[in-house]
């Protein structure tokens, strides 16, 4: 059996579209600011926390005058005997 729409539900339902829709648009007026100086407030924390975790790494790493600290070593070089055989050679001219 089919159903037809009737106007005044098609323009119930209109209604509440647009009444949910600017509902929303003047709820996100309201709280916008709160969620804004929320997220604010936890960037500040997170970049605060990586600054505070640098400072330390800086004033760990001062050292006294004429004094040698090796960070990291240097990776070595490998040859890889798969790529071939190196041939001097001289330009003719």
């Amino acid at each position: 059996m089919l159903h037809q729409a009737s106007v005044p539900g098609f323009l119930r339902t209109i209604l509440i579209i647009l009444l949910i829709y600017y509902g929303l648009k003047v709820l996100s007026r309201l709280f916008a600011p709160f969620l804004i100086k929320y997220a604010a407030k936890k960037a500040e924390e997170k970049f605060g926390g990586q600054f505070s975790q640098f400072q330390q790494k800086q004033q760990e790493s001062m050292k006294k005058e004429g004094e040698v600290s090796i960070d990291k070593m240097p990776n070595k070089k490998s040859s890889n005997k798969e790529l071939g055989e190196y041939v001097d050679y001289e330009e003719i001219d």
